[in-house]
């Protein structure tokens, strides 16, 4: 598996999307298997974001300044899908919202890839070069590792203490 930073969060990407078509295709009356489906999107989210919270942004913004802007931007995208899975992990799929709110997760989360696949890992790609983003991409994968599973788990909640006591 290639340590490229930004291979190694394009390939989370796609499993993260693969669950997204999973839940679209599950069907109206589907609510075991949809809660199966979404519990494997909590914890792809949840390791997904750790990692680039706490490895690929502030090296980026250490490194590449000039895209502090967008990292900021995405910490804050990061934060709303925290709340909602959060939120869907109290949650049974046969509450009235389970459906909606995971349609708003997925919807986010579609939008926050999109702008980083097509406008942010170009940028970071051209300013940092391979070397330094296999630098990265083994910190990623050192971080994926002991990464939380469970947005319960103390390291996601810290997580997302911080990001509430940041705003404050």
């Amino acid at each position: 598996m290639s340590s490229d930073a930004i291979v190694i969060l394009k390939n989370d990407h796609k499993e993260i999307r693969k669950l997204f078509r999973s839940f679209r295709g599950a069907g109206e009356n589907a609510d075991t298997e949809k809660g199966t489906i979404v519990e494997n999107i909590i914890e792809a989210l949840t390791v997904h974001t750790y990692i680039e919270n706490e490895g690929m942004y502030p090296r980026v913004r250490e490194l590449v300044p000039e895209l502090e802007d967008d990292i900021l931007e995405s910490y804050e995208e990061h934060h709303v899908a925290d709340v909602l899975v959060t939120e869907l992990a109290t949650m049974s799929p046969g509450d009235e919202r389970f459906d909606a709110k995971t349609t708003v997760l997925i919807e986010n989360v579609e939008h926050h890839i999109q702008e980083e696949e097509v406008e942010w890992f170009p940028q970071v790609r051209e300013h940092l070069g391979r070397k330094k983003l296999q630098e990265i991409g083994a910190e990623l994968l050192e971080l994926k590792s002991k990464a939380p599973t469970s947005p319960a788990q103390p390291s996601a909640l810290q997580k997302a203490l911080d990001a509430v006591l940041e705003e404050s």
